[in-house]
């Protein structure tokens, strides 16, 4: 395997082995009781949100990325999910407060757990990754900027989408169904 490769690689178990598989797991419980659940992020993190939105949808959850228009109003009983790898991004900040105040729950993914945004979230999920916030300096990733942080978040979704289904009984069948016939 060329090098590049296998120090990327290396990177992404560098971080997986740092995570604490109980908050992942908690995580995944706080997603289960949600009755809807809206998700959101910016950048790159933005576009991991988005596929782990798309599995939620998979697995049959009422799941919606926010700024669509077929995204409801939260309340009582939803969920939030945001990504704020540095910890605090002003769009996300706005958007948990409007949450909060509807009496919904949030869930801060992040790699920078005493930023703004993750200290006053409901919940919290630490991705012990390298992003833009600490990119600089001589114990940094082969990987550019937040990149690691977004593989990470790539690969952590998708466990926790089997975590979900597993936890929720739900067969990969059932997932298939789900998955658009319009492509």
């Amino acid at each position: 395997m060329p090098t590049l490769y296998a120090r990327a690689l290396a990177d992404l178990q560098s971080v997986f082995d740092k995570l604490d598989e109980a908050q992942v797991d908690n995580a995944v419980k706080v997603i289960a009781k949600a009755r809807r659940i809206a998700l959101y992020g910016v950048g790159r993190e933005g576009l991991q949100i988005k596929g782990f939105a798309m599995r939620l949808y998979h697995l049959g959850l009422n799941a919606s990325v926010v700024g669509d228009m077929t995204t409801p109003p939260l309340g009582e009983g939803d969920l939030l999910i945001v990504s704020a790898g540095p910890g605090w991004f002003s769009t996300v900040e706005a958007l948990m407060n409007t949450a909060s105040q509807a009496g919904a729950e949030t869930l801060c993914v992040t790699a920078q757990p005493n930023g703004r945004c993750p200290r006053a979230a409901t919940h919290m999920l630490p991705v012990p990754a390298q992003t833009m916030a600490d990119d600089q300096g001589t114990e940094t990733s082969v990987l550019p900027m937040g990149s690691l942080y977004e593989g990470t978040q790539y690969v952590l979704f998708e466990i926790m989408i089997l975590k979900l289904r597993d936890l929720l009984g739900i067969l990969p069948e059932a997932m298939r169904a789900n998955h658009t016939n319009l492509e």
